[in-house]
């Protein structure tokens, strides 16, 4: 009985042993970049007012808002792309004067889903009394199909460094034993050149140029 025991122990040990032992492998990380032209813009702007009363502010904020909605909805922008982001209403002491002044801020978000309306629709939001645009942002409605496409070059491109590593040990890489993605959801702006038209008219204000939809992934591969 001791010694079937004591080889069961031995058995286990040995079975333990092998499953701790490492197995050669090359671990890299691969990149995959696809570029897109944006089809969609985010305006995040700002309507503001100064005055003696908290309730002057305040009322003229709330006309230059609901002129401003009207607006957008007029030019077939839906609700659920016109946000609003914060509302504020301060009170400041001249404390040398004694005077005081009240200033009411709200920050509008506006998705235009059609790039080829900015222009108008700009205009028509200046007219309509909004008084500061805070910035523009790029955007692309093929978000996941990118995505996709980004991680599959991610791989592949992992797979090529591990082949040229293993190949310059005279080794191969084999299979895939774990994937890891580090990165993605990394939209970077590259900007090139736009042509602008003679005619004011038909002025450019903005150069949407491309954006880069980039995925970055860990793969670890065993060598043969």
């Amino acid at each position: 009985m001791k010694k079937l025991l004591l080889l069961i122990a031995i058995f286990g040990y040995s079975v333990g042993f092998a499953q701790d032992k490492p197995f050669p492998s090359v671990s890299v990380l691969g990149t995959g970049t696809v570029n897109v032209v944006p089809d969609k813009v985010l305006i995040n702007s700002r309507i503001e007012h100064t005055g003696k009363t908290a309730a002057e502010v305040k009322r003229e904020n709330d006309k230059v808002v609901d002129q401003v909605i009207k607006y957008l909805k007029s030019q077939g922008v839906a609700s659920k792309y016109i946000q609003t982001e914060y509302l504020r209403l301060n009170k400041e002491v001249n404390y040398n004067t004694k005077d005081t002044m009240y200033s009411a801020n709200q920050a509008i978000s506006i998705e235009l889903v059609n790039l080829k309306s900015y222009e108008k629709i700009m205009s028509g939001l200046l007219e309509s009394g909004l008084n500061r645009i805070d910035g523009i942002e790029f955007m692309t409605s093929k978000k996941e199909q990118l995505q996709s496409e980004a991680r599959k070059k991610a791989v592949l491109n992992a797979k090529m460094k591990a082949e040229e590593y293993a190949s310059a040990l005279g080794q191969r890489a084999g299979k895939a034993v774990h994937i890891n993605e580090v990165q993605t959801d990394h939209f970077q702006p590259v900007y090139r050149v736009m042509e602008m038209k003679s005619d004011s008219s038909g002025q450019q204000t903005i150069a949407p140029g491309e954006m880069e939809v980039t995925v970055k992934v860990n793969v670890e591969f065993q060598l043969d």
